[in-house]
């Protein structure tokens, strides 16, 4: 009778005989992983330059691990003062209110200075740019929004800091994109146990064109995103860290090799997770900026007990599964969905305390009142669960058109972005030069880089390949972040959805692409010819791609540009 128990390791470097379907799937590409210690498949090290380099420098060996701690810092700091000196330009440029900061800049204004939102007369937006803007009277009357607030706190502390003006309401969301380079540089960093990746993932996103011009606008998607981002990052150091817990409860042998315990793997403990706690905070205040935030927490729960199962099994145990629903699912459920629920509703607590906000007397003196839950619940409960309630018929039933919605499926080609701010200039006016052939155009339009966008898609089928085939958890992490982001508006391709809602997933694009560009490399041991070549394309590919963030620059941020020079970079029909 053939045996179906796990073989155990015989010695540091033996492989058991790989099973039938690993046969079977090598025609597809198929590897099994290469075979390390337990302790290196538990706690990966990270990647160390050539040995051969510090000589050339003058370095010694003894400085050479001080300064790779002092670079891990250094490096990602530097992309996001780079990206930070890109964002805070001109920020206040356009001076005007574009697009929807109409809503979200007054909101903000309003929930900061009263704590719930007010209604604006329509044509508000010329009295708030003119001088002293800030002294226009916040209406006491209640206004109906259709978004949660943490989004809407966020640009108003900004506003705060810096008065109601167009660099006041824009501040705090500049600041969230520089600090969202900084983050992916670091998560990049530890999950391809690389600093040079993590920072390519970090420039990458420095100079793509839709974080960009999302980063200097006053919308709430920018904010969604670095939520997201930061709640992915958490559950990654939470990742390393309960793996590092399982390796020091595994036995040593006296060679000093970590052997894999069923025992211990299946019943220890993990203990206190505050990265897991902190990333259901970070969840519940996606969640608060805008609803989509469910969809991530959902992916990021199971991605996070799935990587629970891998650790638990990689420890030696029999029945990982089985192990992570006694010991792990249920102290991960309440760390991450009650705490962010926990965390949305504080976030509404200026509409629940003015006893002024739209609906938050519905239970008190509109329908609500002869409620027969009344007993159970008190009225600002009854009220915010029948504003969510009308708040999801209005974005569920939002099927107008408009002139810049798209599809979803043409989001990664960026086949339809949209224009924030456009306006003509005639020969001698407004920056347009008095010799010009025809008239000028002024644009900020939310388009992603294109060269960024279109490698992402090859890069995109790399990383579906190295997690199908070569089972590299960071590609499934990377797919995780991508499909939460994007999936969820597959299914509401008849409601009125736009292209910068894809800014949520740029930084897995990014991390993608990064990964894609360490695969260009070439593996570790490759000779110094492999490199090289690697080396040379992937060097191309990045400076393609900041050539292209920088072709474009002028529709960014809304340069005055002769007519033809517009034209010239609207390389799509449909860009237009």
């Amino acid at each position: 009778m053939t045996s179906t128990a796990p073989q155990t390791l015989q010695g540091k470097d033996a492989a058991p005989q790989p099973p039938g379907w690993e046969q079977r799937l090598r025609r597809f590409g198929y590897a099994p992983r290469r075979v390390t210690g337990l302790r290196e498949r538990l706690v990966p090290p990270y990647t160390r330059p050539s040995e051969r380099l510090w000589p050339v420098f003058g370095i010694r060996p003894g400085d050479v691990n001080p300064l790779l701690k002092i670079f891990a810092w250094l490096g990602p700091l530097l992309v996001a003062a780079f990206a930070g000196v890109l964002r805070f330009w001109n920020l206040g440029k356009p001076h005007a209110v574009i697009f929807d900061e109409t809503y979200y800049a007054k909101d903000a204004w309003a929930l900061i200075n009263q704590g719930y939102e007010g209604s604006w007369p329509k044509d508000i937006d010329k009295t708030i740019l003119k001088p002293g803007g800030a002294d226009v009277a916040i209406p006491t009357d209640p206004g109906y929004v259709v978004h949660p607030p943490v989004g809407k706190w966020v640009i108003g502390l900004g506003e705060k800091m810096f008065d109601f003006t167009p660099y006041g309401w824009r501040f705090m969301v500049a600041l969230l994109g520089t600090l969202s380079v900084l983050m992916l540089c670091r998560i990049g960093r530890r999950l391809f146990r690389s600093t040079f990746l993590g920072c390519v993932a970090g420039l990458l996103m420095a100079v793509d064109g839709l974080h960009f011009v999302m980063s200097r606008t006053a919308l709430l998607d920018l904010v969604l995103m670095f939520f997201v981002l930061a709640a992915f990052g958490a559950l990654v150091v939470d990742r390393d860290r309960s793996r590092r817990r399982l390796a020091a409860a595994l036995p040593v042998d006296a060679d000093g090799v970590l052997r894999p315990d069923a025992t211990v793997a299946e019943t220890l403990r993990l203990g206190w997770r505050p990265w897991r706690l902190a990333a259901g905070v970070l969840l519940g205040l996606a969640a608060g900026t805008k609803w989509n935030g469910l969809y991530v927490m959902a992916a990021f729960c199971v991605m996070s007990v799935l990587w629970d199962v891998g650790a638990r099994r990689t420890a030696g145990a029999v029945r990982p599964v089985l192990a992570v629903l006694k010991k792990d699912l249920v102290p991960a459920f309440v760390s991450t969905v009650p705490v962010a629920i926990a965390t949305y509703i504080a976030s509404w607590t200026g509409w629940i305390v003015t006893d002024k906000g739209y609906y938050r007397d519905w239970a008190t003196k509109g329908a609500g009142k002869d409620s027969s839950w009344s007993w159970l619940f008190p009225d600002w409960w009854r009220s915010l669960w029948h504003y969510e309630n009308q708040v999801f018929d209005f974005h569920v039933n939002l099927t107008s058109g408009h002139t810049y919605q798209s599809n979803p499926w043409s989001w990664l080609v960026l086949g339809r972005p949209v224009s924030y701010y456009y306006e003509d200039a005639k020969p001698g006016t407004k920056g347009c030069p008095a010799d010009a052939v025809d008239k000028c155009a002024s644009e900020v339009l939310a388009l992603g880089t294109p060269l960024l966008w279109w490698a992402a898609c090859f890069a995109l089928c790399y990383v579906l390949w190295r997690w199908l085939f070569r089972r590299d958890w960071r590609a499934g992490a990377i797919l995780c972040g991508f499909l939460a982001g994007w999936v969820p508006w597959l299914h509401y391709q008849e409601r009125t959805i736009f292209l910068f809602y894809a800014v949520v997933f740029v930084p897995f694009l990014c991390l993608a692409v990064a990964m894609m560009i360490g695969a260009i490399l070439g593996p570790p041991g490759s000779d110094e010819r492999r490199r090289a070549i690697g080396a040379i394309g992937a060097g191309v590919l990045v400076l393609l791609i900041i050539w292209n963030f920088i072709y474009f620059w002028p529709i960014y941020t809304g340069q005055t540009i002769p007519l033809d020079e517009w034209r010239n970079r609207m390389w799509l029909d449909t860009w237009v």
